[in-house]
């Protein structure tokens, strides 16, 4: 049992964390075994996202306290909740993709900035690329019309070489 003090630590803690987050994903981990929790935390800590397993009543309070309109008691089954403050989809992608291979885990919800998701939304953000993805993808995109203008500058002394050496060839 906690004591008071140790809650409100807690509360306090997890306050802060939810004030910095970009997107906080509630699962459902009921029935998980130790191996595949210790799996979950493992991937959701390299990508630099918090995973906390706390009361409802708890969250609930830290919830208001930051400044969401949001009710954890109303989330199905035992809670685990991870704080992403780095990347809006790393949390759900990690736990969308563990999902598909244990019945047991769950997403039940989740948070983007201070808007509460469905479970629906929150499975739809995991489908996302991530923020490095969508970056690479912009620069090759930028990158393909300079590419393409460097091909066709390219084309044209290829062709005077090929007309030059043509001529070289007959003399």
């Amino acid at each position: 049992m906690q004591t008071k003090e140790q809650k409100e630590v807690i509360i306090k803690e997890l306050t802060e964390k939810l004030k910095n987050s970009k997107a906080v994903v509630f699962s459902d981990y009921k029935g998980l075994n130790v191996k595949d929790m210790t799996i979950l935390r493992r991937d959701l800590r390299e990508a630099g996202v918090d995973l906390k397993v706390l009361k409802k009543t708890l969250m609930n309070v830290a919830l208001k306290n930051a400044g969401i309109e949001m009710d954890a008691k109303k989330l199905e089954g035992q809670v685990a909740i991870a704080i992403s403050s780095r990347d809006e989809v790393a949390a759900a992608k990690i736990i969308a993709k563990l999902a598909k291979f244990n019945e047991n885990l769950k997403i039940v919800g989740g948070i983007l900035g201070t808007k509460e998701l469905s479970m629906a939304e929150v499975n739809a953000l995991a489908k996302l690329p991530s923020k490095e993805e969508l970056l690479s993808k912009l620069v090759g995109t930028l990158n393909a019309p300079v590419s393409g203008f460097v091909n066709v500058l390219a084309g044209n002394v290829r062709g005077l070489v090929t007309v030059l050496q043509a001529i070289s060839e007959k003399k």
